[in-house]
C-alpha cells in the first residue's frame, strides 16, 4: 500500500483497494493477517488466486518481518497497528533505502513500486497528515 498508485490486476481489484485505502485515510487501523486479506478479496474468485501462491505468502511473511524490525516490534495475524502520518513517512523512507524491501525480490510490480518510491511517492493513493 506503500507504493499504490491506482493499477492492480483487474479493474475490480483496484476498485476494492481504493476502498481499503479510503478506510485507512479515515483512520481505521490495519489488521495483521497471515494468508489473503481484504485487499485479495477479489481475486480469490479467480482460477488458481494469486495470493495463494506460495510465493506471495512468503512475500508477505517477509514483508511482515521488515516492518516489524523496523517498527521495533513483532508483528504477528491478529494485531492491529495504527497507520498515521508519522508512521507512513518512516515506512515510506524506509522502503526508499531498501531497509523493508526483502518481501520484493521476484514480484511482478518490483519496478513500478521502485519507479513510484524514487518520484518521492508523489501519485500515491494513500495520503495521511
Amino acid at each position: 500500500m506503500l507504493t499504490y498508485v491506482g493499477k492492480g490486476y483487474t479493474p475490480a481489484f483496484t476498485d476494492n483497494y481504493d476502498k481499503v485505502i479510503a478506510r485507512l485515510v479515515e483512520g481505521e487501523d490495519i489488521l495483521i493477517q497471515e494468508g489473503p486479506d481484504e485487499i485479495c478479496q477479489p481475486l480469490l474468485s479467480t482460477v488458481e488466486p494469486h495470493c495463494l501462491r506460495d510465493s506471495v505468502i512468503e512475500r508477505d511473511a517477509k514483508a511482515r518481518q521488515d516492518v516489524g524490525r523496523m517498527l521495533r516490534r513483532s508483528l504477528e495475524p491478529g494485531e492491529r497497528v495504527h497507520l498515521d502520518g508519522k508512521m507512513l513517512d518512516q515506512l515510506r523512507a524506509a522502503f526508499q533505502n531498501g531497509r523493508t524491501r526483502t518481501a520484493c525480490t521476484g514480484c511482478e510490480w518490483f519496478e513500478l513500486c521502485s519507479t513510484v518510491s524514487k518520484t518521492g511517492y508523489r501519485d500515491t493513493r494513500l495520503k495521511l497528515s
